[in-house]
């Protein structure tokens, strides 16, 4: 739940995204879901239709969010059976204030390159 010190938005966006794993497009939307949060860069949340799930593997990881809700994670493998571990999340429930994002993706900017048109 947002407070005075941290916010937290989700809003829908036309913005077209595209990530890529090692050069790999893995995803590829122009409905993403933006969220802003106090202290974090802007996530986009997009839609499982428009990621390769066939190239994600669900993993153990959860983490709770008060701000969002609980997380599930998914790693990604090459085809050379290399793996990225959890690198992915979504909220299959999120909090009512962010409800946009359930089920949707988000990849970390760490692991993969995330381009916005």
């Amino acid at each position: 739940m947002p407070t005075d010190q941290h916010t937290v938005e989700a809003a829908p966006g036309s913005q077209h995204v595209r990530v890529e794993i090692d050069g790999r497009v893995v995803a590829e939307s122009s409905r993403p879901v933006l969220v802003h949060e106090t202290g974090l860069p802007v996530r986009y949340y997009l839609p499982p239709e428009d990621v390769a799930l066939e190239l994600l593997e669900p993993t153990t990881t959860r983490t709770h969010c008060p701000y969002k809700g609980d997380a599930s994670y998914w790693s990604y493998r090459d085809g050379s059976g290399r793996v990225r571990t959890d690198v992915v999340w979504s909220y299959p429930d999120p909090l009512p204030e962010v409800a946009l994002i359930k089920d949707h993706l988000s990849f970390y900017d760490t692991a993969a390159d995330i381009v916005i048109d």
